[in-house]
């Protein structure tokens, strides 16, 4: 096959709209993040180029030492106390506050993974967290439990009371299978965890 020169221009074509296509993705991250660091730079504007931004960032971190330890307390006690005022808002809050306890404050909820079958005559059974055995405050029976069912790719779920006995525990970290999980089950533990 011989090279004509509408071939050569094709090919040449070729080559330019693969480069762009290598080219433009990297072009643009390293543009917006230039563009993003000079616009904090330019937030405490200083004649040393890069100073400004660290020195927003020392501001940042400042406030933050402070805020977790000498303006915490009145500051979480006033806010708490404007929401708790709030008809809705105190129920929005109240029930946001427990999840983010559950998941990283110290009384940690989601620490008890398991299988759970959901019919009783199939084999397919989903992963999940006990979150509570004794539903008497909600009028259940003692043989039921709630279990929390996360999505894959998302941080929400659906919590649902079955029987114990549909429960089997899982043998493993419960950061873990959370990962796992919210993952869509793509994702795998180290053994250096």
């Amino acid at each position: 096959m011989s090279l004509t020169p509408r071939r050569i221009g094709r090919i040449v074509l070729s080559f330019f709209f693969r480069g762009l296509l290598l080219l433009a993705p990297i072009t643009i991250i390293v543009w917006a993040l230039w563009q993003s660091l000079s616009f904090l730079d330019g937030i405490i504007p200083l004649d040393i180029p890069g100073l400004g931004l660290l020195a927003l960032l020392t501001i940042i971190t400042a406030v933050g030492w402070l805020g977790t330890t000498v303006l915490y307390e009145p500051l979480a006690s006033f806010g708490e106390e404007l929401l708790q005022r709030i008809p809705f808002l105190k129920t929005l809050y109240d029930a946001i506050k427990d999840l983010v306890e559950a998941i990283v404050g110290s009384k940690k909820k989601f620490d008890r993974p398991v299988l759970v079958k959901l019919g009783g005559n199939t084999e397919v059974e989903r992963i999940g967290f006990i979150t509570q055995t004794d539903l008497s405050h909600l009028g259940v029976g003692a043989e039921k439990v709630a279990v929390y069912l996360p999505h894959a790719f998302n941080w929400s779920g659906n919590l649902y009371i079955v029987p114990a006995k549909n429960i089997t525990p899982i043998d493993a970290r419960a950061a873990d299978v959370m990962k796992f999980v919210v993952s869509g089950g793509v994702s795998h533990v180290d053994d250096d965890e």
